[in-house]
């Protein structure tokens, strides 16, 4: 099943010497820090975090439908300097965390949405925690 997984993952990924676009980024670095334990997802766990300087980045579903939610999550991340990426759809964000299971294609089945996901730990190096990086400095 790992083989699976691994293989999910570099298809997602470009060709070397390609550019890679933010999300794909996103959705490498996501995978890599969740198997480095370095991933809270929800609420309560990133708040936590962030409250503990302990996040490094911070990602937010737009299509979130509670803007209390919305608003604790970007007014924590602007209070303790944490870097914070919107991306579209909760589902794909809860995807990408790894809240869904894995069928024998390596198809994603069974996702549940996540509206906020908290990078404490990037895992590795790799080319991809730079282009989301560049991304966070440059906006």
């Amino acid at each position: 099943m790992l083989g699976e997984e691994g293989a999910a993952v570099a298809e997602t990924a470009p060709a070397p010497g390609e550019p890679m676009d933010l999300m794909t980024a996103l959705q490498i670095v996501l995978r890599k820090s969740l198997a480095h334990s370095g991933l809270l997802r929800g609420l309560h766990e990133g708040a936590k975090a962030i409250e503990k300087h302990a996040a490094v980045l911070c990602v937010l579903a737009e299509d979130c439908n509670q803007p209390d939610y919305v608003k604790l999550v970007k007014n924590l991340c602007s209070e303790h300097n944490v870097s914070l990426i919107n991306v579209p759809s909760a589902k794909t964000l809860g995807e990408w965390a790894g809240l869904c299971k894995i069928d024998s294609e390596g198809k994603a089945r069974k996702v549940v949405g996540c509206s906020c996901v908290v990078v404490k730990d990037f895992g590795e190096e790799t080319e991809a925690r730079h282009v989301v990086l560049e991304y966070v400095k440059s906006h």
